[in-house]
């Protein structure tokens, strides 16, 4: 057999991971997303183990997929009981699922101090179990519990209990790694022993727990395995999984399993990365290899210079046919190859050779050395580098086109008869070059004096009502104690879009205040410019 097949386990394996709970409704979102990706086989959840579970294999069973067959999970029959009294293999029945995926221990030590039971009775139980789930008419796929470790341990029963599996009529036997000891270098001799030796394609099932789980899978791939479990990101008990969204371009872009899943498919492998992070409420991991954000970001000023001369000096594949993007990361490392890439983007007109692109440089080295980063903070960067190329003798002029700030102050007090404190935030600005004093309350300095702002601008531009601020992030740049310089990074979005900003201090709220005026000056700014206005040095 020399197709690859893709065998996901998120839904199972990956909802045991710490923290992580999927709804039904999660369950059948991530199915539909998967099938589209072009997935093989999509394990949907243990058979009779709950009754959400049940609940989906019910409402998957009404459903055709174009390229996933759903698969149910279970358990052998128990020692000495009769396979059509065993409560596992009838849930996988009741399932309905095509196929099954039945679970038997392969590792002695498992059979005689878990099991409580005689080898002989394991390979009976694991042979029974599959001729009946076979005589039902349905696939069967074989998961060699703890395999590795018992092939280490006692070669002649954890072969035997594959020779078992296969006699009943398995149509897949899958080697797991359960413990997730394995190394890479153990892999070979034991997958070129069972491909010689089985009559039915073989798979592999790898655990994170040495680091090695993506790497030992797709090692095994290349002695013959002809399906690899895991699941969307690693997700997973302990350590986690193999990682299906690095195993799949690596199959199909290094490893010449160019059919395993089209071309456009794959373009949606970060979409899907990201959709199930969100539905199982984890943050992304940013440097996840194909479809992390900082898969390929480039920082250093050499890097980026060359990344812009030609792209494969310093990246292994092409972003774009995983989803993803190439980022020139803006920072004291920048160099002016950098500038022009960001400044190209933005649609500013200028050159390596252009005196702006010098002054941008020196300005952002200067204001990284204050506590600024703008690797995280494109909206800033964004208004730093139009400031600049408007007026190059005072960037921050942009922020007075709309309004100035003249003071503010932000009061926080105790309340006998409140369980928190209460802040209290006045603030005078300049719009049209008159004067607005506002005060407003909030449960917090910032988002008093958020309050207070938005009071004194959203007559003059109701537009600010949509902006929402998401998420507000402190991270302290030096250690000094209670003294030490803050950088700010506050996250705004409205119906359109999704910007972050950034500010930095000793003082928390004027930190604060900087990354609150950058968000409310970049959606202005924005606003006017899709009206087809610009803004330039002589104020128009």
């Amino acid at each position: 057999m020399d197709r690859m097949f893709l065998y996901d386990t998120t839904l199972r394996d990956g909802a045991q991971g710490a923290n992580i709970s999927f709804s039904a409704n999660d369950k059948i979102k991530i199915v539909e997303r998967l099938d589209k990706l072009g997935i093989h086989y999509v394990e949907a959840g243990f058979a009779g183990s709950n009754k959400l579970d049940d609940q989906v294999f019910r409402q998957l069973s009404m459903r055709d997929f174009d390229n996933v067959t759903v698969s149910a999970f279970g358990m052998t029959r128990r020692p000495f009981v009769e396979v059509e009294e065993d409560a596992s293999l009838n849930a996988l029945i009741k399932a309905g699922t095509p196929a099954v995926t039945v679970v038997g221990k392969s590792w002695d030590r498992h059979v005689m101090n878990v099991l409580k039971t005689t080898l002989e009775e394991n390979l009976a139980m694991i042979e029974d179990s599959i001729d009946f789930l076979k005589k039902k008419g349905r696939e069967v796929l074989f998961d060699a519990e703890h395999f590795f470790d018992g092939f280490k341990h006692n070669r002649v029963h954890a072969m035997a209990t594959l020779e078992a599996a296969i006699s009943a009529g398995a149509d897949w036997v899958i080697l797991c790694d359960t413990n997730g000891g394995t190394l890479p270098h153990e892999i070979g001799p034991i997958l070129k022993l069972v491909i010689e030796q089985a009559s039915v394609p073989v798979g592999v099932h790898f655990h994170n727990d040495s680091g090695v789980a993506t790497a030992n899978s797709l090692l095994s791939i290349a002695y013959g395995a002809r399906q690899v479990q895991g699941t969307m990101n690693g997700l997973g008990e302990r350590c986690g999984n193999a990682n299906l969204t690095t195993i799949i371009p690596n199959l199909k872009l290094k490893m010449d399993f160019d059919e395993i899943i089209s071309n456009n498919q794959l373009k949606h492998l970060r979409e899907v990365s990201n959709f199930i992070m969100e539905v199982a409420n984890l943050s992304e991991n940013k440097a996840h290899p194909f479809t992390g954000s900082n898969a390929f970001v480039h920082k250093g000023g050499m890097h980026s210079d060359a990344i812009l001369k030609d792209p494969r000096s310093y990246e292994h594949v092409n972003p774009a046919l995983v989803g993803n993007e190439r980022k020139i990361s803006i920072s004291d490392l920048a160099g002016k190859a950098a500038i022009k890439k960001k400044a190209s983007e933005l649609g500013l007109d200028v050159d390596k050779s252009d005196n702006r692109t010098k002054t941008i440089l020196d300005i952002i080295k200067v204001l990284q050395s204050e506590g600024f980063s703008y690797e995280s903070a494109d909206a800033s960067l964004e208004l730093l580098m139009k400031g600049a190329v408007n007026d190059p003798a005072d960037p921050t002029r942009i922020k007075s086109k709309f309004f100035t700030l003249e003071r503010f102050r932000v009061i926080t007090e105790t309340d006998p008869h409140l369980s928190n404190p209460r802040s209290e935030a006045t603030i005078k600005v300049v719009v049209n070059d008159k004067e607005y004093l506002t005060a407003a309350e909030g449960n917090g300095p910032v988002n008093a004096l958020d309050n207070a702002v938005r009071k004194s601008l959203e007559y003059f531009y109701p537009e600010l009502k949509e902006v929402v601020l998401n998420d507000y992030k402190v991270r302290i740049t030096d250690q000094a104690g209670t003294g030490s310089k803050v950088r700010v990074l506050i996250e705004s979005k409205d119906r359109e879009q999704l910007w972050t900003t950034v500010g930095a201090s000793e003082n928390i709220i004027w930190a604060s205040w900087l990354a609150l005026e950058d968000s409310i000056v970049f959606k202005l700014l924005k606003e006017l410019e899709k009206k087809g206005f610009s803004l330039n040095s002589n104020g128009s």
